[in-house]
Formats: C-alpha cells, structure tokens, sequence
C-alpha cells in the first residue's frame, strides 16, 4: 500500500462508519452501529501512528499534493490536497486516539438512549471533518473542514433536541462561531485577492515579498495588509477556539452528552484555531500587531474565564471553564511566537482535558444523571477507578511536576515571560494569576466530589442534570433514599485509564524533541530576530528533568500547591469561610457579576441580538409588507384593475358603439394627419 493511499483511508474510515450508521441506522442493531464506526476510528489511529512512526523515525519525507481538483476559476485552482508533516501526524494521532477512548465509553454512557445508532455516525463524522481540516493543504479544504466541524458539532450539541435548553445551546455555538467564521472567510479573501493562490506553500513563499504591503480599507486610511489579514484568520480562531468574547457558546455546549465533550471540547474542534495559527506562522511572524492582539486575548480569557471556574456548581461547566482558560493559554502562547509550545500544550491538554470529561461523566452516571458537585461527596470509595484517573487528570490540569501538563504550562509561562511584545506584562501577570485560580476550581471540585461526607442522601436538593431524551419521562434523577453510588462498566473506565497514562507521562518525553529538537522543523517558521522567545527558552532548558528541579525555585509550583491548598481548608475543614466570602462578594456585586458571566450573553441577547430582530422586523414590514408586496406586486394589480374597470364599462356588447368608435377614432386620425401636412406647408 503506497502513502498516498494510506493518507486517504485515514479520513475515509471513520467517514465510512459515519456513513453506514447514519444511513442504515434503521436497519443494523446497536452492535453493528457502534463496531463499524469504532473499526473506522482503529483503522484510523493505527494509520495515523504508522504515518507519525513513519516521519520521527523512518525519515519519511512529508507528503504534500493534490488529491483532487475541484474546479478551476481563472487560472486559481480550488483543490483537496494534503499536507502530512509532523504537525499534521501530531494533530491526526491526537484526534484519533481521543476519538476512539470517546467511541468506547459511549458504548456504556449512551447505552439506553434511543438515539444509539444516531451518536456513533455524528462522532465518527466528526473525526472525519477534523481529520480533512488537519490534513489540509490549502484553504478551501481548510475552510471546508473547518465549516464541517462547526456543521457536526451543531448536531451534537442539540443531540437531545427535545430539550429547549440543548436547542438553544447549539443554535447559540452555530450563531457565535458564524460570527468568527465571517472574518475568517475575509481573511482567506484577502489571501487569495492579493496572493492569487489559496494553497498554503504558495501563500508562504510570497509572503516575506508583501510584508510591507498596504492596503485601504476605508478611503484615506491605509492599513497593512499582512496585519488585517492575520487578525481576519485569528478572529476565526477566536470563534472556534472560544476565545474572549466569542467564547459564550462553549460553556452552554454542555447540554450536549458527556462524550461530546471530550471530544469537541478537549482535544479537538475547539483546538482547530490554535492549530491554525500554528500552521500560519509564516504570515503571523509578519506581524507584531497581529501578535500582540493574540497575546491580549489570550491572557484576558486565561484570568477571566478561569475566575466564572470558581463559582460553577455543576460538574461539567467547571471542566468547560477550565476548557476556556486553558484555550487562553495556548493562545498567549501563539502569541508570544512560542507556536511549538502552544501546539505542545494542546497535546497534553487533550489527553487530560479528555479524561476529566470522560471522568465527570462517569460520575454523573454514578449519581443517576445529578451533576451537581453540592450533592455529591465520599465518592472515592465507591467509585475507585473514576477517582484515581480524575485526581491524575486534575493534577496534570494544575501544572504538578513530572504531569504533562507541567512541562507544557510552565514553558508557557517562561515564553511569555521572555516575550517583547507591549502585551506581554498584562500576559505574565494573566496565566501566573491563573495558576492559582486553576488549581483553586480544580481542587474544590475534585474535594467535593469525592471526599467529605456523602451529600447526596439530601432529598430536598436541586440538582441540575443531564436528562436524556429517555429519561424525562421514565427516571427519576439524582439517587434516591436507597440508591449508592457505582463504578462505571469497563467500556467507560478502560478509556479512563488509557487516557491517564499519557496525562501523566507523555510531557516527560515529548518536551525535549518537540520545543527544542527538530521535530516541527521545516514546519513553524519564527522571525528569531524579531521574536527571539524559542531560542531564549532553549538556552535554558536542561532536560525535563532539570526542568522539575527548577520549578521549585519557581512562582508557579508555589501558587499551584496554595490552590490546592485553600480549596482543601475552603471546602473539607472549614466550610464557614467560603460561605462568608461569598456573603461579602454577593453583598458587593461580585458574585451577580460573575454568576451572570459579565453580562456578555445579556450584551449579545439584548444588544446584537436585538438590534438584528428590530433591523429584521423593520425590513420586513417596510421593504416587504410595504414596499414589494403592498406597492410593487399588489399595488400593480391595483393600477390594472384600476384601467381594467374604466376599459370594461367601454365593452357595451352593441354594434353601433363600436361603428361610432371607429368612426371616432378615424375622425380623430385624420384631423391629426390633416394638421401635420398643413403645417408642414
């Protein structure tokens, strides 16, 4: 089997199981739906690693061509190619490997939901759109995966569409990402107005020849193009990757089952803009700007969304906030050119992301659908399995020495702490503060899920939940006065373990190779003049192991053990003093603020939102009611059957009428011809 068709059939299998679930979902049993789409997700992993073995061991050379045309416009080219560099067999094994840990655990978490055989085709199509966006070598392809993703994660998010919560949540995530999706479409624009290409190694071979090109947006103001262009690509980032203030639709995406969680809103779509601006680096290193935007945005949703973490109650919006700050991680990165750290970082984040979703999931099917963290407490003794992944999850989240998440976070902080840039100050001040927040929500959730005393005997709590479309009617939620917690089956804790294991070892190894080895060489390109960050980090770094030594001698191993620290004082010893600061903050405005998300839905609900109905409504009445069907279609029947009434009282139906008439109007003509040849004379 030559590469070439190994690159394809590593999209084709899960699109295949996509497409048999899908279309004969109503025909094969549960079994055959969820064999053939987690078949198509194997296959696809086990390609995506050979591919990866095949780059960082066998020297293969990376692949890029063109697959497909589609058609030809003016001499531009609009193709399906692929580019598989290191970069690419990263993202594709990453994809696939949280694809198929989230194919087996659906097989317990959905087990009774009628729509069984419907989940498997959405998430193996999803993996399908992912992979084509990864695997992209030009922007149509890019655009196309990209739309994709947004398309697949509309039908996930509203999968119980009997819930007017889940059909908001999924309209609101299409709505918002269309709004970064339209500048990103600009951006790609702007691409192909001034490079006449859209495939991405054209596009950079160009791109030093127009740095210094300028173009006029509006009259007498010009701009420079490379900056418009990559603040347009980033903006579509922003949409898709949940940063401020496009970041709303992602915690309300929770109301979709917990799977999807974890794959969209760990490892994958949501990862699709930090991977993007990674693979621009070659346009985005033109621009200082563009860079400093980035830096900015990152930092305020790191601090931002990590505080709206501390005041959550339901289990699963605290992993999505954590989500959201750990996005504005990987961004300040991007935007400090330490593109090779960003991309590390979204490594061992999915992985452990993934597994604290899968984990929160696990028990909330342990709780009987109740996902709030007050009514829950001592699941440690019940629930071993969940227990041990999550702590390790929530100690790879926090930055714990030797976790993944250590060396990834840590080498965020020193980027930014060596960048230039005018932002980088507010940066540094960001994601250090957030070291502290981080491991203050983490830890209060993980202390009152599964220590203290056992909270769920509480028959008169309110329990937010995740009700299926089967369970409305049929169960109740929450446990009852005889129920006790449980494990999960094996189809749901296997996944857990096999996530732990790289949360906890995979940063350890990759490090060296990935930051300060060769691996992306030939792949992010940095202006080391301008932004000399990498090269900073590289000197020094001494091995992973030197780099745990280090940290102790560091700020934010310090901030992350006195997070740790106060939510266990906070929430297991002394429960008074949270319950007295919330009082002082509810009293101040504080937590009114917060609860509310600093009124952004209210801006866009009441603000754009608004405006777009009030502007709707006004074209509607005027231009449609009034306009086009009230003057233009109805008002010319009215001025015909205006005429049309004079004409008939002429029709009298007599001869004699008509012989006058005629005689009339040849009267008439010939007083006319008449007058024409006397004056003529």
């Amino acid at each position: 089997m030559d590469m070439k068709t190994i690159y394809l059939l590593i999209p084709l299998a899960p699109l295949f199981g996509a497409l048999v679930a899908g279309l004969f979902g109503w025909a094969i049993s549960r079994r055959a739906a969820h064999c053939v789409t987690i078949a198509g997700v194997a296959v696809s992993f086990l390609l995506s690693a050979f591919v990866l073995k095949g780059i960082l061991l066998d020297g293969v050379e990376p692949f890029n061509g063109t697959v497909y045309t589609w058609l030809t416009v003016n001499g531009v080219e609009f193709n399906v190619g692929f580019l598989v560099d290191s970069l690419t067999a990263m993202m594709m094994c990453v994809v696939t490997f949280v694809s198929l840990m989230v194919h087996l655990y659906t097989i317990g978490y959905m087990q009774e939901d009628p729509g069984y055989n419907r989940f498997f085709s959405y998430i193996s199509l999803f993996t399908f759109s992912m992979l084509m966006l990864v695997m992209a070598n030009n922007f149509v392809q890019l655009f196309f995966g990209w739309e994709a993703v947004g398309l697949v994660s509309y039908l996930l998010i509203g999968f119980w569409f009997k819930r007017p919560t889940a059909t908001f949540a999924n309209l609101k995530a299409f709505l918002v990402n269309r709004v970064g999706d339209f500048g990103f479409l600009l951006g790609i624009g702007l691409v192909l107005a001034h490079f006449g290409t859209l495939d991405y190694a054209a596009v950079f071979a160009q791109a030093p020849a127009l740095k210094d090109a300028m173009i006029t947006l509006f009259p007498g103001a010009e701009w420079s193009l490379m900056t418009v262009t990559c603040i347009l690509l980033f903006i579509g980032a922003m949409g898709k990757s949940a940063q401020f203030p496009l970041h709303v639709w992602l915690p309300d995406s929770m109301e979709g089952p917990t799977p999807i969680s974890a794959l969209i809103h760990a490892a994958t779509m949501v990862t699709a803009g930090i991977f993007m601006v990674t693979r621009m680096s070659p346009l985005f290193e033109l621009s200082d700007t563009a860079l400093n935007f980035i830096l900015v945005i990152g930092a305020i949703t790191a601090l931002f969304m990590g505080f709206l973490g501390m005041i959550q109650n339901d289990i699963k919006r605290v992993v999505a906030y954590s989500t959201l700050s750990q996005l504005g991680y990987m961004t300040v990165a991007l935007g400090a050119s330490a593109y090779s750290v960003a991309v590390f970082h979204l490594m061992t984040h999915a992985f452990f992301k993934a597994l604290l979703f899968l984990g929160a999931g696990s028990v909330i099917m342990g709780m009987h659908h109740d996902q709030d963290i007050r009514n829950m407490g001592g699941l440690r003794k019940y629930m071993p399995i969940t227990w041990i992944t999550s702590l390790l999850g929530s100690l790879a989240l926090i930055g714990t020495p030797f976790f993944a998440g250590f060396y990834s976070k840590d080498s965020i902080i020193e980027a930014v702490a060596e960048s230039h840039l005018p932002g980088a100050g507010f940066a540094y001040f960001a994601v250090i503060a957030s070291v502290f927040v981080t491991a203050f929500y983490s830890f209060r959730m993980y202390f009152l899920v599964f220590h203290g005393k056992e909270r769920w005997m509480a028959k008169d709590h309110h329990a937010h939940h995740e009700a299926d479309a089967h369970d409305e009617d049929e169960h109740h939620h929450g446990l009852g006065p005889n129920d006790k917690p449980h494990e999960s089956p094996w189809v749901v804790t296997l996944p857990l373990v096999l996530l732990a294991i790289p949360s906890v070892l995979i940063g350890y190894f990759a490090i060296q190779p990935m930051l300060y080895g060769n691996f992306f060489e030939g792949v992010i390109f940095i202006n080391h003049e301008a932004h000399p960050t990498m090269e900073m980090l590289k000197e020094e770094f001494h091995g992973p192991l030197a780099m745990v030594i280090h940290s102790f001698s560091t700020l934010p191993l310090y901030l992350a053990i006195a997070g740790v620290a106060v939510s266990y004082l906070f929430y297991m010893k002394m429960p008074a003093i949270p319950a007295a600061i919330d009082r002082f903050f509810t009293a101040i405005g504080v937590r009114k603020l917060m609860e509310e998300k600093y009124y952004m839905d209210h801006l866009y609900i009441n603000g754009f939102a608004a405006f777009g109905r009030v502007l709707g409504t006004l074209f509607w009445k005027v231009g449609d009611v009034l306009l086009i069907d009230g003057l233009m279609v109805n008002g010319t029947a009215k001025v015909v059957g205006f005429f049309s009434r004079i004409t008939r009282r002429l029709q009298t139906g007599y001869i004699y009428h008509y012989a006058f008439a005629m005689i009339l109007g040849a009267l008439v003509l010939m007083t006319w011809w008449l007058g024409g040849v006397l004056v003529s004379q």
